[in-house]
């Protein structure tokens, strides 16, 4: 079994270069993910974030998760659950405006903490969009103005916890999925794993290391790469023993972003280009109701609503 993707992003700046971006580039073509290390967000602010996500966690939505267990009779499962995770979520909004300010519970540390987070995490968006285009001959700054349609892009957080479960095998954390949008950066527990992703029809443990970053590709880069990188499914796995934090960020086209294959990557002897062309919100409003199905007749579906 191959080992999964870890890549040093210190090493871009060294003789080693050439390597790393040929792991990038072998990740993106074959996984779908990878894990990232030297990623230049500092120590302090994950040990700070983490902290105080954990801290919010049992103070304002613990006791919530369990009465919800409670209402539906959860515990006492029969048969498997396909309609519900095993989860306890909210989701930080960030660009293009940001609505964290509205979120109630949230002390204000945590609110500081979380906005400087994702202002590092949005650099490191940026600088990883670059380094696909690099590895794809796109021009410099392709991805990015893609994305950023008339009114920049969306870029929010979502910030899950997973308690123990006594029934991880009637119930997943998170069913799975692909995700819709752009670049995924994922900030994970290193104590407590469970996310795993689908690799030639087997579930592989992405391993929980500690101030990584996952990087997962989402459905607009199967789009714009016309297939060349493409969005995976993966899923969370509850645990018996231990609550997992995850904190997903999610860097995605502008809502009037418009979404095809590079002209570039199209090569002029193939009948036509695989994905269609689309807005990227009529995507977002299609993938809603079908987020945990499979992607290729969402694909197939925008085709036909496509109105660009």
């Amino acid at each position: 079994m191959e080992s999964f993707p870890v890549i040093d992003l210190g090493k871009l700046n060294t003789q080693e270069r050439g390597t790393t971006m040929e792991a990038v580039k072998d990740a993106c073509e074959n996984w779908g993910f990878f894990e990232l290390v030297n990623h230049r967000i500092p120590i302090e602010l994950m040990d700070t974030v983490e902290r105080l996500s954990k801290e919010h966690y049992k103070k304002c939505m613990e006791q919530r998760f369990k009465e919800m267990v409670a209402s539906k009779g959860l515990e006492s499962a029969q048969s498997e659950i396909n309609d519900l995770d095993w989860e306890s979520t909210f989701f930080v909004r960030h660009l293009p405006t940001s609505n964290i300010s509205e979120i109630p519970d949230l002390h204000e540390d945590f609110r500081r903490a979380m906005k400087e987070f994702a202002a590092e995490l949005e650099k490191l968006a940026l600088v990883l969009l670059d380094l696909l285009c690099e590895n794809l001959g796109l021009e410099k700054g392709y991805l990015k103005k893609v994305f950023y349609g008339t009114k920049g892009p969306n870029f929010g957080t979502k910030v899950s916890n997973y308690p123990p479960c006594p029934k991880p095998d009637l119930i997943k954390g998170l069913r799975a999925h692909t995700d819709a949008g752009g670049i995924i950066l994922l900030f994970q527990d290193d104590k407590v794993s469970g996310l795993q992703l689908l690799k030639d029809d087997q579930w592989i443990d992405v391993p929980p290391i500690r101030h990584s970053i996952v990087v997962n590709l989402g459905d607009q880069l199967e789009v714009i790469t016309n297939g060349k990188y493409k969005s995976v499914m993966h899923r969370v796995i509850a645990q018996t023993d231990g609550t997992r934090m995850s904190l997903a960020s999610f860097y995605n086209p502008g809502d009037d972003a418009i979404i095809c294959p590079a002209p570039s990557l199209v090569k002029e002897d193939e009948a036509s280009q695989v994905y269609p062309k689309f807005v990227f919100n009529d995507y977002m409003k299609l993938y809603a109701g079908l987020k945990f199905q499979a992607k290729e007749p969402r694909f197939e579906a925008m085709k036909s609503v496509a109105t660009v």
